[in-house]
């Protein structure tokens, strides 16, 4: 083997990393009876993480500080300024094009019994050492009920199409889009007087790349009917190509 002249200069190769992105679990066309399954088991998975959450007792949800610190200053019942939150964010998918669907129903009659349903079954732990570990499940369940009800195509609620829409506005990331609203909930909340535990900063950073995760993992195709799918299928076969994959629903619109 020949030693290599000084003066030559070797090709220099850059070692790039693959960027992870969570597989769906499948990517068979689902029925209208699948999704509608996921969004009940997803919406109920949500209310009991919510009622994980707080039987361990270490912090709340950024939305909640939020309600809790406009209690203060106007005293209007909590719940009822919970549903006024939602009702002004509502009003924010107008300008981001959102469209309500059954889910978004769903998870205002939904999530507060099954939330309720969670403190009952759940205990209030003493300790720290349990407390600690409750609180941490519930964060990921959250994120997997999420990705749950969202994936199902039935609609987010009001605060997830809040991140979905500007999630496909601009295309930014899902888990920088979730973190960005809860910080900015969580400041506005601690402003006007809401109460703030280490747990609750804990959901604000966590929740959203749990949350980035969860969705396409979870995310179902809608079954399309047999006659449109052969139309797209024939189309394809004439102009000499595959047909296209179904896109992400919540994907960046180009």
């Amino acid at each position: 083997m020949q030693p290599i002249p000084a003066d030559v200069t070797l090709p220099r190769r850059r070692l790039a990393l693959p960027a992870f992105e969570p597989k769906p679990l499948s990517r068979r066309p689902a029925s209208r009876a699948r999704r509608m399954a996921q969004l009940l088991v997803g919406l109920l998975l949500y209310g009991i993480a919510i009622a994980t959450m707080m039987q361990a007792t270490i912090g709340i949800e950024p939305w909640d500080v939020l309600s809790q610190g406009i209690t203060r200053h106007t005293g209007i019942p909590f719940g009822i300024v919970t549903n006024l939150i939602g009702g002004v964010v509502l009003l924010l998918w107008i300008p981001l094009r959102q469209r309500p669907g059954i889910g978004t129903v769903l998870n205002v009659l939904l999530i507060g019994p099954s939330a309720q349903l969670g403190l009952w079954l759940i205990p209030q732990p003493e300790s720290l050492a349990v407390r600690i570990p409750l609180f941490a499940a519930g964060i990921v369940l959250i994120a997997a009920a999420s990705g749950l009800y969202i994936g199902a195509q039935h609609g987010p609620g009001p605060r997830d199409g809040l991140m979905t829409g500007l999630h496909a506005r601009t295309g930014l990331p899902i888990w920088l889009v979730r973190t960005g609203i809860e910080a900015a909930v969580l400041v506005l909340g601690w402003l006007l007087g809401g109460n703030v535990g280490w747990g609750t900063l804990a959901v604000a950073l966590c929740i959203g790349p749990l949350v980035h995760l969860a969705i396409p993992l979870f995310a179902l195709t809608p079954a399309l009917p047999a006659p449109s799918r052969q139309m797209i299928e024939s189309d394809a076969a004439a102009r000499g190509r595959a047909p296209a994959p179904e896109p992400w629903v919540f994907g960046p619109r180009r």
